[in-house]
């Protein structure tokens, strides 16, 4: 019973995360490179250091300062850590000027300020009317 509930939580999750890429171009080679990089080395990086682990009894990194061994080895170990720090690299340095249109910036600039979009308020509205004594900014 508890797994099921987690495989069905665990779709969820995942589905949402994967939703934001709607407000993306799915169309332009740069996103689907920074994608595609971005799986890739996220399963491919947490992989070696597996493996490498296994053979040398020591990770990749074995420096004679532990805690920086233990704190490289820790997020090169993590598939999904590899695969944010990959596609925030890639996004934010190839060709940011041109492509704010591309990564779906346009669309969530009007919620960057509460009186932005007329969906802020409704959305952001604190329970019990606390509005009036928290206004909000």
């Amino acid at each position: 019973m508890f797994a099921a509930i987690y495989c069905v939580l665990f779709g969820y999750v995942g589905a949402v995360g994967l939703s934001f890429m709607q407000f993306t171009n799915m169309n332009s080679m740069r996103n689907l490179f920074i994608i595609g990089v971005s799986l890739f080395l996220g399963i491919s990086i947490p992989e070696y250091f597996f493996r490498f682990t296994m053979g040398a009894q020591h990770g990749p990194a074995h420096t004679r300062a532990g805690w920086f061994n233990d704190l490289i080895n820790t997020i090169f170990s993590s598939p999904p850590t590899v695969g944010f720090i990959i596609s925030v690299v890639l996004d934010n340095t190839l060709d940011v000027r041109n492509a704010a249109k591309d990564r779906g910036m346009p669309w969530w600039a009007r919620f960057r300020t509460f009186r932005g979009d007329s969906r802020n308020e409704e959305f952001y509205n604190l329970p019990f009317n606390l509005n009036r004594f928290f206004p909000p900014s």
